[in-house]
């Protein structure tokens, strides 16, 4: 089932809204793809006006930044140590922006959005 990302037929209030035209391509939604940890595998998909975005399935290594010392590595991520977006990501190991990663650095918090953007970056805490 696809997902739509239109208006709803109903008001804020509760009352029926009648919409004046159906459902267009342009408002489909994709399935989530979670990023979980793994030999790196990623996808391309089709945005608006054809442009691309690279969606992370697996990823092994994250850009960490270091701001005491303000240099980047890439370092092996160990596991996910806490995600507030849904606790149960943190026993399936997914990463989405917010989680906070174990690295072979120390713990790090995601910024990037690896399901958009086709990299995991992060910051040292």
């Amino acid at each position: 089932m696809a997902l739509w990302q239109g208006k709803s037929r109903r008001k804020p209030t509760g009352g029926r809204r009648v919409l004046c035209a159906g459902k267009r391509k342009f408002e489909i939604g994709r399935e989530k793809q979670f990023t979980r940890i793994g030999r790196q595998t990623s996808k391309a998909y089709r945005g608006m006006g054809g442009n691309v975005k690279m969606g992370v399935h697996m990823a092994e290594y994250a850009n960490v930044v270091d701001k005491n010392t303000n240099t980047t590595k890439k370092v092996k991520i160990i596991t996910v140590k806490n995600n507030p977006a849904d606790p149960n990501y943190v026993q399936r190991n997914i990463m989405n922006r917010g989680a906070t990663i174990t690295t072979e650095a120390g713990d790090a918090v995601v910024t990037s959005r690896p399901g958009q953007d086709g990299v995991i970056n992060a910051v040292l805490l």
